[in-house]
């Protein structure tokens, strides 16, 4: 596109969305105007993303102009590999999701679409502020606003369970929120600015009581929305929200931003050496190893589909924290991929579970028999997402598993690819007996036919993921990303040593 908002792209593909929530209020009487507006931004959003993927790709950063508010303090917005990364998945999400939402919420005869359109609206532009974040108060505001503009959406059933659910989600991400604020007026007295830095922005010298004490507030910070126990308690509870929601959660915005921000935090604020040199890093490796096994033991005891796909993100989603622990240009690079294949692996496994749902009315994985016979487009999806979260390869969780494997042999803990195996294992065991009960045990009963509405855009995630397993840099270069991303982030670090 040309390039005619220049170094003001960041601040446009935020606002696009934030606009856009604006107008589907005052159009909301008027259903066919509002979903234009919603995948006229959406359109927008992405195009402004992928309009700076040039740049980065050669080296280069895209930055908007700082908004002063104190001396020494600002709102700064730049795209660099990691956040550009994070912003390409979301976008092209969002737009994906909005396809299904629409189809979604008219089967289910939703009379607040409106309102859940525009929320939604607001919690991407919030997602797309904190992935180009430059500084720790600018991610911290947009880390907030997200949260806030999430709450009506899992609360939007407005039923009791509902209630209790974003009461939930609030206590813990509000006070997740304080103990980050805490954090970056910490940070900032330190480092005046606080400008994320590939290597760490904190000064030389610190003492290990200050390093550990900021590392425990940014990680019982970013640690809720991650998801990493024993702060997970949220995320179940919130899976009363509509299934699309469920999506918005786990694939693209609010658990995302949190291990998003274990990166932010591994990479540019402290650096890799500084925790090693306190020991953080095991730490955080292993709440992180803790979280991946007993997120996917949890799993096992679920029936209820929703709840045992909540478990299997929280751990996932400690892969992320894991390569980010590990802080080797593999494991980096791994955990950094693993944004976008997650991504397309989990939202394919709600949209399914969505879709099942709607035609089906079926939510217990002992009730799935005979699925894949009449559903078979949304189960041979679900089965394709399952086969990638296990790690199989030609698919894109293969490639993540991979570098972190790599990644922890290239950090000198190899013990952490035991870790991976075991987490694959029970991926299998969770996953493949719904698959095949679904493709060879009797039918339950009749099942609507399948909706385009519904299933085009679970298709098109699913053969993302495949493609993303046989051609990691298909389409957006998201490997070639991350592997910069992480490259820059091992050579600040080793910089920062050298007086």
């Amino acid at each position: 596109m040309p390039d005619l908002l220049g170094a003001d792209r960041p601040l446009a593909a935020v606002l696009v969305s934030l606009v856009a929530a604006g107008l589907m209020r005052v159009c909301g009487r008027y259903p066919a105007l509002r979903e234009s507006c919603t995948f006229g931004a959406g359109i927008i959003k992405l195009a402004l993303v992928a309009s700076m993927l040039p740049v980065v790709l050669a080296g280069g950063v895209v930055e908007s102009s700082r908004l002063s508010l104190l001396p020494g303090v600002s709102l700064h917005l730049r795209a660099d590999p990691l956040g550009l990364l994070f912003a390409l998945v979301a976008s092209t999400l969002w737009l994906l999701t909005s396809v299904y939402s629409v189809g979604y919420m008219r089967a289910a005869g939703d009379e607040n679409q409106t309102g859940y359109f525009s929320s939604f609206a607001l919690c991407v532009s919030a997602t797309i502020g904190l992935a180009f974040a430059a500084n720790l108060l600018t991610f911290f505001l947009f880390y907030e606003v997200l949260t806030l503009a999430t709450y009506p959406l899992v609360a939007h059933n407005r039923t009791p369970e509902a209630r209790a659910g974003g009461r939930t989600y609030l206590v813990y991400t509000l006070t997740a929120g304080q103990a980050l604020l805490l954090a970056v007026v910490w940070t900032q007295s330190l480092a005046p600015g606080a400008e994320f830095r590939p290597g760490g922005l904190l000064p030389p010298g610190l003492p290990t009581a200050t390093v550990l004490g900021l590392f425990a507030l940014f990680v019982v910070g970013f640690g809720v929305k991650a998801a990493i126990m024993p702060l997970h308690g949220w995320l179940p509870a919130a899976m009363v929200a509509p299934t699309p929601v469920s999506a918005l959660l786990h694939a693209v915005a609010v658990v995302k931003a949190g291990a998003f921000g274990c990166l932010r935090l591994v990479g540019y604020v402290f650096g890799v050496d500084v925790l090693r040199e306190v020991g953080a890093d095991i730490v955080l490796a292993v709440l992180a190893s803790v979280t991946i096994l007993f997120g996917s033991l949890r799993a096992l005891g679920e029936t209820h589909l929703k709840r045992r796909l909540a478990y299997s993100t929280i751990s996932q989603l400690s892969y992320i924290v894991l390569g980010a622990a590990l802080g080797s240009v593999a494991a980096l690079a791994g955990a950094m991929f693993h944004i976008a294949a997650h991504g397309f692996m989990k939202i394919t496994m709600f949209f399914c579970a969505g879709a099942i749902h709607t035609e089906a009315h079926r939510d217990d994985v002992t009730q799935f028999g005979g699925l894949g016979r009449q559903m078979p487009i949304t189960m041979t999806a679900f089965a394709i997402a399952a086969a990638g979260l296990a790690g199989t390869p030609l698919l894109a969780g293969f490639i993540s598993k991979w570098h972190l494997g790599l990644g922890a042999l290239e950090a000198g803990h190899g013990v952490f690819i035991v870790v991976l195996v075991l987490s694959g294992l029970l991926n299998l065991a969770y996953f493949f007996p719904i698959v095949y009960d679904a493709f060879f045990a009797p039918a339950h009963g009749d099942v609507a036919p399948e909706r385009l509405t519904l299933s085009a855009p679970l298709a098109i995630t699913a053969v993302v993921a495949l493609l993303l397993g046989i051609m990691p840099d298909f389409g957006a270069g998201f490997l070639r990303l991350a592997l910069s991303a992480a490259t820059s982030v091992v050579a600040g670090s080793v910089a920062g040593e050298v007086p």
